[in-house]
């Protein structure tokens, strides 16, 4: 089994311990928990709470959760050692590091346990109540699983209601085409292990890159058709930028799995990285198996972006009018 990727020049330490020093390896503090929750934080303190929140809620107790504080410049690691201290009955850990991306932080903070799977977790994002309890159950009778996901919750900072995005089964084939999986979910650790982590390069798209990763070494995973998973849908973030750059985060895809892929696909991944975009996206031989309908794709993604911005400037703004109308005391037509 290959090893993670190495992490930066900076290695990650534990909260409370003195620079350099190793922490206390897990089984050495008590048997190691079946599921280590890894959480990964840059300038996210505002929402770390929410997310440890969520975990905190969970019915399934077998936990550790360990928040990785990727060289924030907020109050990410106070908010972090707060929580701590809150939950002193709870294995909750804090690393920090130099500021290395969210591959390299997953990759630190997964590193760092020794727990059975493994579960990531983005500091804006939270978990159903349930979501321990429901997918490790599929991993505990299912030995040829390795990786289970499922259906998410959309939901916004403003009080517009959240969404369930419904997905499909896994499919391999599917797989290649889209992201059929989110980034948080259960998974074997042995999944990571083989794989190598995630790839510390990809800025954007490193979910998808891993779940390929993970098809290519023969790992297979199941659906829960349930909302078990919370996104934070904002108007910037990762997601965002892997939206707006869908196929060049698709080309490096390509070329970084060749074996994956038809030859016409990998020929037309490097073009992608070697010239304009706007010059692959119109080529008539662009290829149909991982790039099917992606001019379409990525034209459709770009205008629901934009309807989901116009939609919260239009909600901020009735809710500024019933309140000004609120301080006049004049009723609001129903």
């Amino acid at each position: 089994m290959t090893s993670a990727p190495p992490g930066p020049e900076r290695g990650p330490r534990e909260a409370g311990a003195l620079p350099g020093a190793a922490a206390a390896p897990p089984e050495e503090r008590g048997a190691p928990p079946v599921v280590s929750v890894v959480i990964p934080c840059h300038d996210y303190a505002r929402y770390l709470p929410q997310a440890v929140a969520s975990v905190l809620a969970q019915t399934y107790a077998d936990w550790e959760l360990v928040v990785v504080d990727d060289g924030s410049r907020d109050d990410t690691a106070a908010v972090a050692r707060s929580l701590i201290a809150d939950h002193p009955g709870r294995r909750i850990r804090l690393l920090e590091q130099a500021n290395a991306g969210v591959s390299a932080a997953r990759n630190a903070g997964i590193a760092a346990t020794t727990s059975r799977y493994v579960l990531p977790l983005d500091a804006d994002d939270v978990l159903a109540p349930t979501m321990l309890e429901q997918t490790v159950a599929v991993l505990e009778r299912r030995p040829d699983i390795a990786i289970v996901s499922t259906d998410v919750s959309v939901f916004t900072d403003d009080d517009l209601p959240a969404q369930v995005l419904e997905l499909p089964a896994y499919d391999r084939d599917l797989l290649l085409r889209r992201l059929i999986m989110f980034y948080c979910s259960l998974y074997r650790r042995e999944v990571w292990q083989t794989v190598g982590g995630y790839a510390e390069d990809m800025r954007a798209g490193e979910d998808w890159d891993f779940w390929i990763a993970c098809a290519e070494h023969g790992f297979t995973a199941h659906h829960i058709h349930e909302a078990l998973f919370g996104a934070r849908n904002k108007d910037d973030g990762l997601h965002v930028e892997a939206a707006e750059n869908d196929l060049a985060v698709r080309a490096r895809i390509v070329v970084g799995h060749p074996g994956m892929f038809k030859p016409v696909t990998r020929a037309w991944a490097q073009t992608v990285l070697a010239q304009n975009e706007r010059q692959c996206l119109a080529d008539e031989r662009v290829p149909d198996d991982i790039l099917t309908r992606a001019a379409d794709m990525d034209q459709f993604l770009r205008v629901v972006m934009r309807l989901q911005r116009t939609a919260r400037l239009q909600h901020r703004h009735i809710q500024r009018l019933e309140a000004a109308l609120a301080e006049r005391e004049i009723p609001v037509p129903v």
